[in-house]
């Protein structure tokens, strides 16, 4: 490990499968703060549908980059990488373990392989326009589109099928002139800060992870989820924070077009979708240490985590 790098733990995985309890075990044991990379726990008035861990969840341990935007604000991977540089830096420098914990693979990746942004390939009007384009005629049709110029990305994108990305893919190439395939190459050739040490949770039954799921909606709508999605029907949400899986999907039942059950139930075939492409995505990555969560209790993964721990950052 590099002297003149940040040592840095990062936890990922799917949705439900544990990344919240084990990163604050960790930060008990390694003295540590956490640095959220969850894409939707960043606005407020979202707190059951994103699954934000409470006050005492947290259990006296310092969380950064959660509960600090309304949702009526936009935000960028740039914007996240930005901010969360600055945190870990000041975790190090105070002494402290900077933990990364979240499911947003974008948010991860960007800020571990240290991905540059430029600020001037931005254009508001245009990404208006491209999302009204989407609103229109679908995902397919913004596919079709950067497929004409960057085929890579396209092909890549219409399995993950994330709308706000392959608008981004677009605006890049419209504003700049290069891809978003050749950008991020070029980006890849500047060096990483960090010294990390990369755990993944997962399970090697898919249905162990499915049935996690559907008893996290359940818990999320005894905590009160129905209420906190009809209060949020007052507010404007932006196009990053609309992308949010847990209010829209309760739509249906408000204007009276469904049942309750029947909203619950999609909602979590929409989770369970979601956290398929989370595991698509992450499994990508060759240099995460994978724990099964059906295999060990929590008890075990803490302890087989921080022995990781030791041995890669700290050479114990």
């Amino acid at each position: 490990m590099s002297e003149n790098k940040i040592q840095l733990v990062s936890i990922v995985g799917p949705t439900a499968s544990g990344k919240t309890a084990l990163s604050i075990n960790l930060a008990k044991k390694f003295d540590g703060e956490i640095v959220s990379a969850d894409s939707m726990q960043i606005y407020k008035g979202m707190d059951i549908a994103t699954a934000k861990p409470s006050v005492k969840e947290q259990a006296g341990i310092k969380h950064h980059l959660i509960d600090f935007l309304e949702p009526q604000e936009s935000f960028s991977v740039a914007q996240y990488c930005e901010l969360a540089h600055a945190i870990i830096k000041d975790i190090s420098d105070r002494g402290k373990l900077p933990i990364l914990v979240g499911g947003t693979g974008l948010y991860v990746d960007s800020l571990i392989n240290n991905i540059t942004f430029s600020q001037c390939s931005n254009d508001e009007g245009l990404r208006e326009e491209l999302y009204s384009l989407y609103l229109e005629n679908g995902v397919e049709y913004l596919i079709d589109m950067l497929s004409k110029f960057d085929s890579p990305m396209a092909e890549k994108l219409s399995v993950e099928k994330n709308v706000k990305r392959i608008i981004r893919a677009i605006e890049i190439y419209k504003v700049t002139g290069v891809t978003m395939t050749q950008h991020n190459l070029n980006s890849r050739n500047v060096e990483s800060p960090y010294d990390v040490v990369k755990i993944g949770i997962t399970a090697t039954d898919r249905q162990f992870l499915y049935d996690r799921i559907n008893r996290r909606v359940d818990l999320m709508i005894e905590n009160g989820l129905v209420e906190e999605a009809k209060a949020a029907l007052k507010l404007v949400f932006s196009n990053t924070s609309s992308m949010a899986i847990g209010h829209k999907e309760l739509l249906p039942y408000f204007e009276g077009n469904a049942t309750l059950e029947q909203c619950v139930e999609n909602l979590k075939m929409q989770t369970r979708r979601y956290a398929k492409r989370q595991l698509t995505w992450f499994n990508k990555d060759k240099n995460i240490n994978w724990f099964n969560i059906d295999e060990i209790d929590c008890k075990e993964l803490v302890l087989k985590a921080s022995l990781l721990i030791k041995k890669e950052l700290f050479n114990e």
